[in-house]
């Protein structure tokens, strides 16, 4: 009986890692003042009628502090990266040079700044949902399990309070991964 339980809090442990390191992941996402590979990653280039994420067609690497260079593994396709880069949301203008494309990250406004931070901040609050969303699942999951005779109301008792130390640790996680991407983004 206390296998059931077992089982269901290290599904919901597994889940709520997988969910921190997502988040954790999304915050490399968000541009601060130095040039980061992961910036172009989310972004898929229409090549040959399908979309292909660009670290599939180019190699991606940072020769100075706020400047990335894409090189495309095939030529043919350095018009097409242009073009997906263009209609980014980066708000940067990419330099085509006929063997590779340049990205000169202009310095981040103050304003600029503090609107990273509210994404930042907004993508660290679905971080929190999800694991919020886990917990109240294994409760469920313990609940029936309490409901078919098959556990007592102390053992799930004691398993919601563990349930709740372990989201607890977690949202912490999310929260210390937040902070130090405001102190990234903040830092002049």
């Amino acid at each position: 009986m206390f296998l059931v339980i077992d089982d269901t809090i290290l599904e919901a442990m597994d889940k709520m890692d997988k969910a921190v390191e997502h988040t954790q992941s999304q915050f490399a996402t968000v541009r601060t003042g130095r040039a980061n590979p992961a910036l172009v990653e989310r972004i898929t280039v229409e090549y040959y009628g399908a979309p292909v994420p660009i670290q599939q067609l180019a190699s991606i690497s940072v020769p100075e502090a706020r400047q990335l260079l894409i090189k495309p593994h095939d030529k043919s396709s350095l018009e097409a990266i242009e073009k997906a880069i263009r209609e980014s949301d980066l708000g940067v203008n990419p330099n085509n040079d006929g063997i590779a494309i340049r990205l000169s990250l202009p310095q981040l406004t103050e304003e600029r700044r503090r609107e990273y931070v509210k994404v930042a901040k907004n993508m660290a609050e679905d971080g929190r949902i999800v694991l919020r969303n886990v917990r109240r699942d294994a409760r469920k999951a313990m609940e029936a399990e309490e409901k078919g005779g098959d556990v007592s109301e102390d053992d799930i008792d004691r398993a919601e309070k563990e349930l709740d130390k372990i989201t607890s640790g977690h949202v912490d996680s999310i929260d210390a991964a937040l902070s130090r991407k405001e102190n990234e983004l903040l830092e002049i």
